[in-house]
């Protein structure tokens, strides 16, 4: 799916002429700083929408895939046969739902901003892997939404669009509509970890029960102000890519914070959840210094030595956000 939607990026940004793509970056980049107002859509006009996909839609992909993965690997036996994407705009959840379950099911991406959904629309036209959607305009503030109920509830990089009020609201209303599960997802900055944490609070408040990243269903132990729990992905970028983004590396590292709670069918038949890798793990001659939050709720520091064996073998090869230890169901 991945190479499917880069594809299709560099056949729609081919005709955007680079100084406008350029301007429309700038204004996003503006955004993402907070240094824009969110009483409008972000993506207000075609060219934003453009921008906005070169610019930003990889990574999106790229975080909104690691985070269905999760759910997923928590989740063997549960297959969604329904996804609705709130605040969905260009569907890159959509395309990471595709990526992640390779089964047919019905979609609706619901977006207030027109130019994102036309956009949508057109990535998706040419993706024989997709499943088909409908793009429905709909507005996230002022009123409490009402979503329809589907088996997945995608809410990526939205959040921090809407103000204190209009958050809440929308994360309640995607609690009341997930008849299997809820996926959450917004830049891995102490910001955006406030938010998934707010959210994570008020989905327990709902009934459901978390799964990831989080390996229990009590309070975050991470201190506001001190620390915040966030993961990384790394995204290849083409030449595209670069030029847009004015960035000369091949790859830029994505950070994101997420969370994913779960009812009915998918909560079933779960096993004990392992820990969660917090930091990339330090390695050392002879050791592997991993931190982290276990099943009591609590980060903790651990140290695998050569002495371990298997263990040690396993922690060398242990990424950030994995499960651990090795061997206990994700």
């Amino acid at each position: 799916m991945e190479q499917e939607l880069r594809a299709a990026l560099a056949a729609l940004v081919d005709g955007l002429p680079a100084r406008q793509a350029s301007a429309a970056v700038e204004r996003l980049i503006a955004h993402y700083r907070g240094e824009t107002p969110t009483a409008a859509p972000v993506l207000r006009e075609s060219a934003d929408a453009v921008a906005y996909a070169a610019y930003r839609m990889p990574a999106t992909f790229a975080a909104a895939s690691a985070a269905l993965r999760a759910l997923a690997e928590r989740t063997p036996g549960w297959t969604p046969a329904s996804h609705l994407d709130v605040g969905g705009g260009t569907g890159a959840a959509v395309w990471a739902a595709a990526e992640v379950w390779d089964t047919a099911r019905s979609t609706v991406v619901l977006d207030w901003a027109e130019p994102a959904l036309a956009l949508g629309r057109r990535l998706a036209a040419g993706a024989d892997a997709l499943p088909p959607a409908e793009w429905r305009r709909g507005s996230l503030r002022g009123t409490a939404p009402e979503l329809a109920p589907a088996d997945l509830v995608t809410v990526s990089y939205v959040l921090g669009e809407l103000a204190e009020g209009d958050r809440r609201a929308v994360v309640d209303a995607a609690a009341r509509a997930a008849r299997g599960a809820v996926v959450l997802v917004e830049p891995g900055t102490p910001d955006g970890y406030l938010r998934i944490r707010e959210a994570r609070d008020a989905l327990l408040a709902a009934g459901l029960r978390v799964l990831a990243p989080c390996p229990h269903d009590g309070t975050c132990p991470l201190l506001v102000g001190e620390d915040w729990c966030h993961f990384a992905v790394r995204v290849a970028r083409s030449s595209l890519h670069r030029r847009v983004k004015g960035g000369e590396l091949a790859y830029e590292d994505e950070k994101y914070s997420y969370v994913a709670a779960v009812r009915g069918e998918a909560a079933e038949g779960q096993g004990p959840a392992a820990g969660r890798i917090l930091r990339k793990p330090r390695l050392r001659k002879g050791q592997v210094l991993l931190d982290v939050c276990g099943h009591d709720g609590s980060p903790a520091r651990r140290t695998v030595t050569k002495r371990d064996g298997a263990t040690y073998r396993a922690a060398r090869k242990a990424e950030w956000g994995d499960a651990w230890p090795p061997g206990d169901a994700l």
